[in-house]
């Protein structure tokens, strides 16, 4: 039977500022974007484009926003309306249209990635990468473009020194991407008297960072930005090593139908060492003593949030200590000493002045604590000393309690090393030897 061609013709007609991103043909893409410049429309169009030329088998093509409530307010719609003329399926519970060909575009949220797991991609876009945890590249969707040669964007407006800048650095330098920054000043989408109005009612670093796409600005109504910004200049951010001279503490805060968040840390000399950070939600208890049980490390103390003394019904009565203690020595669990968030806030500025990260194991939780903010008060147009509730609060309680316990792990090396004093050329004396070699003050009467 002879084949009949048929000509589609689709609504959507590219801005000529995207029009370069839609002829690319690198795997990979960024872009750095002003706000109302149409990132998400050419995005979603970009998706369905690909979804109809590349010759894939049952091919799947994902979104994701930061939120699964933004990709279904904000690309839903876009979805629908542009793919009308070539649909045959859609389902709106779970954000997915078939194409006539087989090929199917889904919606997905960022602040649930494990609902990616298991799946194959062809190609995805990630819009408004830089409020999502970084796991979600590197731990889910990369490894979900393996198999078939998949590719991806990663799309959205800075903010600050986080995984959306470290990956547009890399990519400046590497031929396998596409990168584009478009500045409000230069792509000329919004009308200039918009944007000077903007100016007069933004604060300069709000107005580079969110139009002249400047990730020098720090994060407005960040908690822990200057200190943040401070430990990536100076290099604390880095490869952190496990010293088995010293014990490995852990500080949880814990999640129910949320995330759980742990950090491993020690504390050497007055410096804390952070050395691995994990987060995760709808897991048993048991899953995260598995956790801590299977690392390699000889722990001190685990310091638990007051609400590990709760018992509920959904564990028989028991309370989360209990549980805990069912894998982990009853004696080395404490609880973290109640203070107010305030309080909190500041002792977690105080060891962040002592920490050093590793980068790979901790970059989650460092970006946890990048982006963790203040809420806005629209009415009066500021900052509310409360923080946001979102998926860095967990991460950034958790350092809260570690921040409030960390003092009370300053102890001497566990396999009975003795701490020596500083080494002046080729000296190696002990504080003792030291003290005994000092010529003592007379007391005699003046």
């Amino acid at each position: 039977m002879e084949q009949v061609k048929r000509k589609i013709t689709l609504e959507y007609k590219p801005r000529s500022v995207f029009q370069d991103f839609h002829d690319r043909k690198q795997r990979w893409a960024i872009i750095v974007a002003h706000r109302r410049c149409g990132k998400t429309v050419s995005c979603i169009n970009d998706l369905i484009y690909r979804a109809l030329v590349e010759k894939k088998e049952n091919g799947r093509y994902f979104y994701l926003a930061p939120l699964y409530s933004q990709a279904k307010s904000i690309a839903w719609d876009y979805l629908i309306r542009f793919t009308a003329p070539i649909a045959v399926k859609a389902n709106q519970s779970e954000l997915w249209v078939e194409l006539f060909n087989g090929a199917r575009i889904r919606l997905f949220g960022a602040d649930a990635p494990d609902s990616l797991r298991g799946q194959y991609c062809d190609g995805a876009i990630l819009d408004e990468f830089a409020d999502m945890k970084p796991r979600v590249w590197g731990e889910i969707l990369r490894p979900l473009l393996s198999d078939r040669g998949g590719w991806c964007v990663f799309i959205g407006t800075p903010k600050g020194h986080n995984a959306f800048w470290e990956i547009y650095q890399k990519a400046l330098t590497d031929d396998d991407w596409y990168v584009k920054t478009m500045r409000a000043s230069q792509t000329g989408l919004l009308p200039d008297a918009e944007l000077m109005d903007a100016k007069k009612v933004m604060s300069q670093a709000q107005y580079q960072q969110e139009f002249e796409c400047d990730f020098e600005s720090e994060i407005q109504g960040a908690i822990y930005g200057k200190e943040m910004r401070m430990l990536t200049d100076i290099g604390r951010i880095t490869t952190v090593p496990y010293d088995e001279n010293f014990k490995v503490n852990t500080s949880w805060d814990l999640g129910y139908s949320d995330d759980t968040a742990i950090w491993w840390f020690q504390v050497i000399h007055g410096e804390i060492r952070i050395l691995e950070y994990h987060s995760s939600n709808g897991n048993p208890v048991a899953y995260y003593t598995g956790l801590i049980n299977s690392k390699p490390y000889r722990y001190g103390t685990h310091w638990l949030p007051h609400d590990a003394r709760a018992k509920t019904l959904a564990s028989g009565g028991k309370s989360v200590i209990e549980q805990i203690s069912y894998k982990i020595p009853l004696e080395s669990l404490k609880i973290v000493p109640n203070l107010s968030l305030q309080d909190g806030i500041q002792a977690g500025r105080v060891a962040l002045s002592r920490a050093w990260f590793d980068a790979e194991k901790c970059m989650d939780g460092i970006e946890c604590l990048r982006q963790y903010q203040r809420e806005f008060d629209e009415d009066r147009k500021v900052f509310r000393d409360k923080p946001r509730h979102d998926w860095t609060s967990h991460g950034a309680d958790s350092w809260r309690m570690l921040a409030i316990a960390w003092r009370e792990e300053e102890h001497k090396p566990v396999n009975g090393g003795e701490i020596r004093g500083i080494v002046v050329g080729n000296n190696d004396v002990t504080m003792n030897e030291m003290w005994a070699s000092t010529p003592k003050p007379s007391q005699g009467r003046i």
